[in-house]
């Protein structure tokens, strides 16, 4: 899908545009006025973090499960421990910060990295410091892998270091699996459809 033709949450339909009109995300930073997509600015991240705001759409995120889009081995990990009713907690931080169901569905679908499991990363999107074993997945090359999930999380807390904003998520309450996130568009609906009714 073109991502101008996937339906937009209110709050992200709101959000500043790049010149070819994709809404920019909260914690994106800019620079001569143009959005860094692969980057993520510092002081947005931590504000979100604090404030319990979207990282998508820098609005509130009520009490209650927050979700995040997750690929690879971790959204396997995620999958095979729901089915087996097994809980789930990857104690590893992690500097994506979380948001809203319908925006981390429609995030799923816009962007190009998460969206494709043959997809990589264009640039590093590792401001002002050197790749680590937190950051080592986002690097220029790097493959979002064969699988990818929006999940939904009990909680999540996190940490403002120095140079980092580092989120932990715990406890799985709901997993959406795809390998092409054209196949969230229904989930996204029905949840727009959703927001509308309240």
């Amino acid at each position: 899908m073109r991502f101008d033709t996937v339906p937009k949450p209110p709050a992200v339909a709101a959000r500043p545009r790049d010149d070819r009109g994709y809404p920019v995300p909260a914690i994106t930073p800019w620079e001569d006025g143009r959005p860094q997509f692969a980057l993520t600015d510092y002081e947005r991240s931590a504000a979100c973090a604090r404030e319990r705001l979207c990282s998508v759409c820098n609005t509130l995120m009520p009490r209650g499960p927050v979700w995040r889009v997750v690929g690879g081995t971790e959204a396997v990990a995620i999958g095979e421990a729901l089915a087996a009713g097994r809980p789930y907690r990857n104690m590893a931080p992690t500097t994506e910060g979380p948001g809203h169901r319908a925006c981390m569905l429609y995030a799923s679908m816009v962007c190009p990295y998460l969206a494709r499991s043959n997809a990589r990363r264009r640039v590093t999107a590792v401001q002002g410091d050197t790749p680590d074993g937190l950051t080592a997945h986002v690097v220029r090359g790097a493959a979002r892998g064969d699988a990818g999930a929006v999940v939904g999380f009990a909680e999540y807390e996190f940490g403002i270091t120095p140079t980092k904003v580092l989120f932990r998520f715990l406890d799985p309450v709901e997993w959406l699996p795809h390998d092409d996130a054209d196949e969230q568009l229904p989930n996204l609906r029905a949840e727009l459809d959703r927001i509308a009714q309240r």
